[in-house]
């Protein structure tokens, strides 16, 4: 079962997706480039939230590594999407939040790591 924390921040992550998906459909880009943004977005919380109810801590790090991964790919892909449309300030707000992401899920791995060799 979630924690409260992991529920928000899954909460969080499905705002992420939603934002980025509604900005890119307002955008005149390949279709290509839409839908890879669109699978590594909503596969951070899809990860995250499986993470949730994994079967082992190597599961559990195995998941949220994944969500990091995807996260890391969502920044390569609104880079991508700065240079076709030129809108860096809201593609660079998109990308801090995916930065924190990034940031929080490595966080999450090396808590989980120590917590395995104690």
């Amino acid at each position: 079962m979630a924690s409260p924390k992991s529920t928000e921040i899954l909460e969080q992550m499905i705002q992420l997706s939603a934002d980025v998906i509604t900005f890119c459909q307002k955008q005149n880009l390949p279709r290509s480039v839409v839908d890879q943004v669109t699978r590594s977005v909503t596969s951070i919380g899809a990860n995250f939230s499986e993470a949730q109810d994994a079967s082992s801590r190597k599961d559990f790090i195995n998941k949220i590594y994944i969500a990091k991964k995807e996260a890391a790919e969502t920044k390569y892909w609104l880079a991508v999407i700065t240079k076709l449309t030129g809108k860096s300030v809201t593609i660079n707000v998109l990308s801090e939040q995916v930065q924190r992401y990034v940031m929080m899920l490595q966080k999450i791995i090396n808590t989980s790591k120590e917590g395995k060799r104690k």
